[in-house]
């Protein structure tokens, strides 16, 4: 028995897609359908991504449009939108609502920074869970005698170098992101 290095690695990787895809929902400013990525909207008895209820484009650079599809979600969208944490105030017009997108002052900056370090902080989390899952598999195979304790100790170095080597992608990605956001 031997951990696989492969299936950690993968959810490491997963763990790093999703910090991007949230990164990608901070805008820096500028109106992108990506904005309203990370919002989900209590619909139909359960909680769906704002995309399943409306269609998301963009009227100009400082203005999104979301076309709800069906008028008895476009207050819950609406709630959504404003409850998301992202400094967003919709203007509710029938079954659009009209984003504009605030100028970035220094506060707002900073808050966008913190929402990138909390992302960043979950997607540590969830590498450092693959690397317990992955430990515990080790020390389960040791504990069977599948495996030797020099074997497992060898193995948990591994395991330990994988964990470190996704962390610092996650504290690169999330420092540039933060550059990019209080670029002025």
């Amino acid at each position: 028995m031997s951990i696989n290095k492969k299936d950690l690695e993968r959810r490491m990787e997963g763990a790093v897609a999703s910090l991007q895809s949230d990164l990608a929902g901070l805008r820096t400013g500028r109106a992108s359908p990506n904005l309203l990525d990370t919002v989900n909207v209590p619909a139909y008895g359960s909680t769906v991504p704002l995309n399943q209820v409306g269609s998301v484009s963009v009227l100009d650079a400082r203005t999104l449009s979301v076309n709800i599809w069906d008028k008895s979600v476009v207050g819950a969208a609406d709630k959504a939108i404003r409850e998301s944490g992202l400094g967003l105030n919709p203007v509710t017009d029938g079954t659009t609502l009209r984003i504009p997108i605030p100028v970035l002052n220094e506060e707002r900056r900073a808050e966008l920074s913190k929402i990138a370090g909390k992302y960043a902080e979950q997607a540590r989390v969830a590498v450092r869970n693959v690397r317990r899952d992955g430990m515990d598999q080790l020390k389960k195979g040791e504990k069977d005698n599948e495996i030797s304790k020099d074997e497992a100790h060898g193995l948990s170095d591994d395991v330990q170098k994988l964990t470190d080597t996704y962390i610092a992608r996650i504290d690169e990605i999330v420092k540039a992101k933060e550059a990019e956001i209080m670029q002025v």
